[in-house]
């Protein structure tokens, strides 16, 4: 890694943590962290003398982080730096139910011992597992409470990336972008400041493009940085285990970022633009990958979209890989490529019309028609393919029992075609209310109260359950939490600070407690004239141009 050499660090390393034997509970951890390490490949093991100890936390179980090929990159990048020792930490159901202080797992040490502790941030109801990582640890929870004596915390991810507020009072500095091009930059800084006054290693970190330091914002835009080439930076999997929902693949990007600019989704604007790997670097990772696996994993927002998808999957086939693709658009859908997934393995087939009705996918501007729909779905079944999963929304803007109506007649078309085609085709519906999302065209929108998503979701259940199609429903009052952390600002640090359990019921107390109106937050429409909370992050997009994108999705009424 450029720039991962050179500098001259000296740091002082705390003595390891001594644990007394009756502490049945630490000693258990350990344990634990022991036989997970032992079922393990490509784990990183390095001496902390003279090095910066940076903790990776996943503020979420080992079986969902290291499925996370976020996590990868980030313990690559770190590690890639002799001057760095980087290990991870994840919040398991007992350090929950047990309020027991996560320990990393290379070391078993507590988060206390090292210089920097660095959250990677995916999903907004992990916030609350934020919050209980810190209590535990004995770390000070806001960041003005802590000095010298405590680690640096920091948080990236893509939570962050849109809207840093309901979290900002916890963290020191928030990184507004990808890893690749900040961590070179923030490096040196930290090695220099690191043993200094806090507040000067602050000031520095401030400095720097897209670091985000609350206590020194100087009121100017956050650029969002990204990589500008990502075959200067290889992403896959870093370490293999069998201890994770993915754990027979090798994780491979493929691509980053997504052209199509659905106007709900974020990965469009906090990962714009549209990068592509080489094949020549996707076959040199898949030829190191299938070392240690049968099973490839490639991974991307709209994998499919690749432009050398074709040449790719057959050069894989050749190479006698197994495949497994994250995501496929319905139109284009290429032949070749559903040939090559079914003989690579492949047994489920995700798609995601996302709407039932014509009208509402011109509103999202998912740019397929009920065509398209129906073609890609008659040629997966032609495939042989054991399973079909189909992606909606329920609560999209304008929205009406309709539209749910829709999703039934198109969930039964495309059954009808599954049950011509082939028998023993399962065909699988997942259910996600709509939440807006910030720094896209439909942040200023409103979420659908959850007593109207319980019913439409009913009515889907209702009707097509008796067909033998599964429904899988996304809760909607842990969804409209998820809208308020989404739209939220720096009053939501209060609430997440007074919640004693991760329950919906602890989560009312702490709003009650609070004063919070909920109601501003997901259920009223915003003027896009009124400052937003997450104003002073710029994702690249003009604002301008999110209001025009909103006012074209609201003339498909």
């Amino acid at each position: 890694m450029a720039g991962g050499e050179g500098h001259q660090i000296k740091i002082a390393i705390l003595p390891h943590r001594l644990y007394n034997e009756t502490d049945i509970m630490a000693w258990a951890e350990v344990e634990k962290a022991r036989r997970r390490l032992s079922r393990e490949e490509g784990t990183i093991i390095k001496d902390w003398g003279g090095r910066i100890p940076i903790a990776l936390v996943y503020p979420n179980s080992y079986y969902v982080g290291m499925s996370n090929l976020g996590v990868h990159a980030l313990y690559s990048l770190l590690n890639s730096y002799s001057q760095v020792v980087s290990e991870r930490a994840f919040w398991e159901v007992e350090n929950r139910n047990s309020r027991s202080p996560a320990l990393c797992l290379e070391s078993q040490r507590p988060l206390s011992d090292f210089a920097v502790v660095a959250f990677s941030i995916s999903y907004e109801l992990d916030y609350f597992n934020v919050v209980h990582i810190l209590k535990a640890s004995g770390i000070p929870l806001y960041a003005a409470d802590r000095d010298e004596r405590h680690p640096l915390v920091i948080a990236g991810g893509p939570c962050i990336i849109a809207n840093p507020l309901p979290l900002s009072p916890f963290f020191d500095c928030l990184c507004i972008g990808e890893a690749e091009p900040m961590v070179p930059v923030m490096l040196p800084v930290i090695a220099e400041g690191i043993l200094g006054r806090r507040s000067d290693l602050l000031k520095a970190l401030a400095s720097l493009p897209g670091v985000y330091v609350p206590q020194y914002y100087s009121g100017k835009p956050v650029v969002r940085q990204w990589a500008k080439n990502l075959d200067d930076f290889p992403v896959a999997s870093a370490i293999l285990t069998p201890d994770t929902e993915l754990g027979d693949l090798y994780l491979i990007e493929v691509e980053r970022g997504c052209n199509w600019g659905c106007r709900f989704c974020l990965a469009s604007k906090a990962f714009s633009p549209m990068r592509h790997r080489s094949v020549d670097n996707l076959i040199a990772q898949a030829e190191l990958g299938l070392k240690y696996r049968k099973r490839l994993g490639l991974v991307g927002a709209a994998v499919s979209d690749y432009p050398q998808i074709e040449e790719l999957l057959l050069k894989l086939g050749r190479m006698g890989a197994e495949l497994s693709i994250s995501s496929l658009r319905m139109a284009p859908l290429s032949s070749v490529v559903l040939r090559e997934l079914a003989k690579g393995g492949a047994r489920t087939i995700a798609l995601a019309p996302e709407a039932g009705s014509q009208r509402l996918r011109q509103v999202i501007k998912k740019g397929i028609s009920e065509e398209d729909i129906l073609e890609a779905m008659g040629r997966v079944a032609e495939q042989g393919i054991k399973q079909v999963k189909l992606y909606f929304m329920i609560g999209l803007p304008s929205e009406t029992d309709e539209d749910i109506e829709g999703i039934i007649k198109l969930t039964l078309n495309c059954k009808r075609i599954i049950d011509r085609q082939q028998t023993g085709c399962r065909l699988v519906l997942t259910i996600s209310p709509f939440v807006p999302k910030a720094g896209t065209p439909f942040q200023w929108l409103p979420m659908t109260p959850p007593s109207i998503l319980n019913r439409r979701l009913s009515l889907l259940k209702s009707n097509l359950m008796p067909k033998g199609i599964k429904i899988k429903g996304e809760s909607a009052a842990w969804s409209q939490v998820q809208g308020v952390l989404s739209r939220g600002d720096i009053k939501l640090a209060e609430v997440l600070a007074n919640i004693e359990e991760v329950s919906l019921s602890g989560w009312r107390q702490a709003v009650e407690k609070c004063h919070l109106d909920i109601d501003f937050y997901v259920h009223q429409r915003w003027d896009t004239d009124q400052k937003l909370p997450w104003g002073m992050i710029d994702l690249g997009t003009e604002s301008e141009k999110l209001k025009l994108e909103l006012e074209r999705a609201l003339a498909q009424h």
